[in-house]
């Protein structure tokens, strides 16, 4: 807990009317888009390629769970596993479009179209669920022992249940809120460190979240904690301030190996927007992407820049 001594006695107390309406914006980042209602906002229809498998996301942790096992499955020479990945840039309202409500009511990324069966497709929404859906589809990444699967489930919905308080909650107060309030950032610095804690017990007797297999619940759990200790990616400073070095060793051990797979490395890549070029594909439609859409960018960038100078 920071101390007490630097908190603002001149700050108002904040007293709740009896029924609350919105009738201003929230602040903060994200205030453009939030609203309380659900529905579509406008019509947009959304591009189909040429795989069965339809993927509209973006580079967030919850979109990076399903590029990565999508990337791991192809890594296991699945091909029925490709697909496309469509942008929905979520900063622009592009989860309140027509089509894509119609995919996830409840308007998040990531949201996945299977087009495999020509007489009934299949809409699939929220990333865990994705995760099962793909993982049973292809029967990888989820152990058939009883014991073992059970296990796997655990953890997914450990993560499903508990990573909004990272996002919502400590991320939210940490870095996008339009001001520093020290009650809600030691509330949620709290509950956040307190999961790192159960992680790194976990992990101090696992080379995995279930023993010394790789499944889909490293893979949903690793875009959140495993980037959170892995030099603030998420939220800049945030590692510093949660003191990651010392009170988490298992679970850096654990983030840097996952984080140095292949899959996982190209997965992290698909519709991420901001950040190192290298680390950006805002769309991609096949392996070559990874290579040819990024350099592009890079030499886009980089002429640009020279044009600059010469001027």
């Amino acid at each position: 807990m920071s101390s007490r001594s630097d908190s603002n006695p001149t700050q108002e107390t904040y007293v709740p009317p009896k029924v609350w309406k919105w009738d201003a914006p929230s602040g903060g980042e994200f205030s453009s888009i939030n609203r309380p209602i659900a529905g579509a906002t406008h019509e947009k229809k959304l591009p189909i390629g040429e795989h069965p498998l339809q993927l509209y996301s973006m580079g967030t942790p919850n979109g990076q769970k399903v590029t990565i096992l999508l990337e791991e499955l192809l890594e296991r020479g699945i091909k029925e596993a490709e697909y496309d990945a469509w942008l929905i840039s979520i900063l622009n309202g592009d989860q309140f479009g027509s089509d894509f409500v119609g995919i996830n009511p409840n308007s998040k990324i990531p949201a996945l179209m299977d087009h495999s069966d020509t007489e009934k497709t299949q809409r699939v929404f929220e990333s865990g669920s994705i995760l099962l859906y793909l993982a049973e589809k292809f029967n990888q990444f989820l152990p058939t022992d009883i014991a073992k699967r059970t296990e796997t489930l655990n953890w997914l919905f450990w993560q499903m249940g508990s990573a909004p308080y990272v996002g919502g909650g400590f991320g939210h107060f940490f870095a996008y809120a339009p001001s520093k309030m020290e009650y809600p950032i030691d509330r949620f610095t709290m509950e956040t460190k307190r999961q790192l804690s159960v992680l790194d017990r976990h992990l101090a007797e696992s080379q995995y979240m279930v023993g010394d297999e790789y499944t889909i619940a490293d893979m949903a759990i690793w875009p959140w904690y495993g980037l959170l200790v892995l030099g603030g990616y998420l939220y800049p400073g945030s590692d510093e301030f949660l003191n990651v070095k010392e009170d988490f060793p298992h679970v850096i051990r654990w983030a840097k190996e996952i984080g140095e797979r292949p899959a996982v490395k190209r997965g992290f890549k698909v519709n991420h927007t901001w950040g190192d070029l290298a680390d950006q594909l805002h769309e991609r439609h096949g392996a070559s992407d990874f290579t040819t859409k990024t350099q592009d960018k890079i030499k886009a960038t980089e002429s640009k820049e020279e044009k600059k100078e010469a001027h």
